[in-house]
């Protein structure tokens, strides 16, 4: 964190728990009704509020600065005004760094009142910079989650029958993740058939059974250690028309763009730019919805963002997913998507389950 501090100029930055808390202290701690927050300053030690009851989880961690303990009975207030004091370099003109898609407002109230005349300032991207290239470690623990993930794709297709719903698949599909050694999910999965594929952010539907000719998308990934596996295929129930097998193989043929684009030296725009062309291009233009992909790891969203515009660079260690997809709305839809990582040489495709157009059922 020292050296995002250097980079930004700021005096100081604050923690809360997730992804970025994880990364830097290996601990991972939910965030609820008691506030928990490390405040890093440029010079000198760092302070801790930390919830009484986490003490027994957070002592571990091995923190190298002094900790304010507080408890429900007394409330949060005195422990973060005791950090307040403990840091008087902090308390007046001073610019403090927060991750602005984490902190919840009432962690923001708190940090003013305890710092008073400190500016707080938004450096969401700066902090999470330190996940944005994955150590050797790290992807082994995602190609794991990944391996689980496509296991358990493979064993719930298998039962897939003609007339199931949608939440009955998506049952099936939890079962299996945990089943073979997800520790956990990387979001509520997508199981979405018929004209519920055409919403990529579907929810599966309990009075919905699956028909012949349907599109079956399912997005979904299970999390080893921590670290998320995110994948989407697309199959037909029984049977395909000409028309959707063409619908299909324009998305597959954009997703194998996408893997034949990246690698280290381009922009991510460039990747995007490249796959959506081939959706552009094709007869389905006009059900185009979305960017390519998305960086992936101990969060399922994050950098760097696969999209046009977004001229970042891509360098060897980042990891991301390619999932381009057509949507017609109130009639079907398709996704493809893949997690690669790239390497000096170019990238690896860490998912292996097959994108050949499949029926089930």
């Amino acid at each position: 964190m020292i050296s995002v501090l250097a980079r930004t100029g700021l005096d100081a930055l604050v923690l809360v728990p997730g992804a970025n808390f994880r990364r830097v202290f290996n601990k991972d701690f939910h965030q609820m009704e008691r506030p928990l927050a490390v405040i890093v300053p440029r010079k000198g030690e760092p302070v801790a509020v930390v919830p009484h009851l986490e003490m027994g989880s957070f002592a571990p961690i091995g923190f190298p600065g002094k900790v304010f303990p507080w408890r429900d009975e007394a409330g949060y207030m005195g422990a973060f005004m005791a950090a307040g004091e403990a840091l008087p370099q902090l308390r007046k003109s001073t610019r403090i760094g927060v991750e602005g898609q984490r902190m919840r407002v009432f962690d923001l109230f708190a940090l003013q009142q305890a710092l008073p005349g400190a500016e707080f300032v938004d450096i969401h991207g700066e902090i999470s910079s330190v996940r944005l290239h994955k150590t050797p470690a790290e992807i082994e623990l995602q190609r794991k989650a990944i391996q689980i993930s496509e296991a358990a794709l493979e064993a719930t297709l298998v039962e897939i029958k003609v007339g199931m719903t949608e939440t009955e698949v998506e049952a099936i599909l939890l079962r299996n993740l945990f089943s073979h050694g997800a520790d956990g999910l990387s979001f509520a999965p997508i199981v979405a058939a018929g004209d519920n594929a055409a919403k990529p952010h579907a929810h599966a539907r309990p009075d919905y059974h699956l028909k012949p000719g349907d599109a079956l998308l399912i997005d979904y990934g299970g999390t080893y250690q921590g670290y998320a596996a995110d994948i989407t295929r697309t199959f037909y129930v029984k049977e395909v028309s000409d028309y959707d097998r063409a619908f299909y193989e324009t998305v597959l043929a954009a997703n194998t763009k996408g893997r034949e684009i990246s690698r280290a030296g381009i922009t991510a725009s460039d990747v995007d730019d490249a796959v959506l062309t081939v959706l552009e291009q094709s007869q389905f233009a006009q059900f185009c919805r979305h960017k390519t992909g998305h960086g992936l790891g101990l969060d399922v969203h994050e950098a760097p963002q696969i999209m046009r515009g977004n001229k970042e660079v891509l360098e060897p260690g980042m990891v991301f997913t390619i999932e381009p997809g057509l949507y017609r709305d109130g009639e079907s839809g398709v996704r493809i998507e893949d997690d690669v990582v790239v390497t000096e040489n170019g990238i690896e495709c860490l998912t292996s389950f097959p994108r050949d157009l499949r029926i089930v059922g």
